[in-house]
């Protein structure tokens, strides 16, 4: 009889386990679908981000010359990037009080009164949907410097440490190299010829987005970070006219991002381990037109890519 008994105890914790486990996991799989909703259009903006403002000409510096530039980049963020339409058939645990379906805001997007409720080891809880930024635009600036290379070839390296600007955490750092065309077709070289070149870069991105503490019973979240890896591949072509240059580019972008959630709790490094499962990556077109103007041994730059974000580049150039 003892022995049943203790049979059965042991069948009886480990059905309790197991749904206990099993509970958990639901609960982590619909975290990782409001963590991916909320930061997946932050990736998308932190790409298009890295990727603006490599070169603003076709010319190539001198062999061995320098430019030291600082850019900023103003991110414009479309109304479709800021919100998301999520239905309690998406959850498997979770559900909206009071609702079937709620537009929830992603990193960009303002404000929302939906919340979120279930149940957990025999627990109710409930907690406010993440709030967006309420941020339309999103300013980065960065250094960058760029040597001249001899056959007409350049390369650029830019790093920023983390900073934060309109409370979003930001860390850069890539290289890029540009090859001049115009060289192979040009009997004479004449600085006011149409420039042909083509470029590659890689660029890593990292943002990180704070928002208010999210408390269920096994977890704590407080942040999401963003870790972005990107190619560019681009082809330019610009014009000079005296002191004043046209410039215009194409280019296609490969991204690959991961994100990492911050906070407190028993389940956040199973939380954390399921979302490196759930990287995003992706290809985008992008085109570029630009506009420089010279002024001796200086070049104020401007460019405008247009993509799945809207992208505005300024930059300050100076030539040793």
């Amino acid at each position: 009889m003892l022995k049943k008994n203790l049979q059965l105890l042991i069948i009886l914790l480990a059905g309790i386990t197991a749904t206990a486990q099993n509970e958990q996991e639901r609960l982590i799989n619909d975290m990782l679908l409001v963590a991916e909703n909320f930061a997946n259009p932050g990736a998308e903006g932190a790409a298009i981000q890295s990727s603006a403002g490599w070169f603003t000409s076709a010319t190539t510096l001198e062999k061995w010359k320098f430019e030291v530039s600082v850019h900023g980049n103003a991110l414009f963020v479309p109304d479709g990037k800021q919100r998301k339409l999520s239905s309690n058939r998406d959850f498997s645990l979770l559900s909206f009080r009071d609702a079937n379906n709620a537009v929830l805001p992603t990193v960009y997007g303002g404000n929302t009164d939906a919340v979120f409720e279930g149940r957990i080891f025999g627990q109710d809880f409930s907690f406010d949907a993440i709030d967006g930024l309420n941020k339309e635009n999103i300013i980065h600036p960065y250094p960058q410097v760029t040597m001249g290379l001899p056959y007409s070839t350049e390369v650029s390296v830019r790093f920023l440490p983390s900073i934060i600007v309109n409370d979003v955490g930001f860390q850069t750092y890539g290289i890029g190299l540009k090859h001049n065309f115009t060289q192979y077709y040009e009997r004479r070289y004449n600085p006011e010829d149409f420039q042909f070149a083509a470029a590659i870069a890689y660029s890593n991105f990292k943002v990180d987005y704070a928002f208010e503490q999210i408390s269920l019973p096994v977890l704590q979240l407080n942040r999401v970070d963003v870790n972005a890896d990107l190619w560019l591949f681009q082809v330019l072509g610009s014009k000079l006219y005296d002191t004043f240059e046209v410039f215009g580019a194409l280019g296609l972008t490969a991204s690959n991002f991961d994100y990492k959630m911050g906070g407190t709790g028993e389940a956040l490094p199973l939380l954390n381990n399921a979302l490196q499962g759930v990287e995003g990556s992706g290809t985008n077109f992008k085109g570029d037109l630009g506009f420089n103007y010279y002024v001796g041994n200086f070049k104020i730059s401007s460019m405008f890519t247009a993509s799945n974000f809207f992208n505005v580049n300024l930059g300050i150039h100076y030539r040793i």
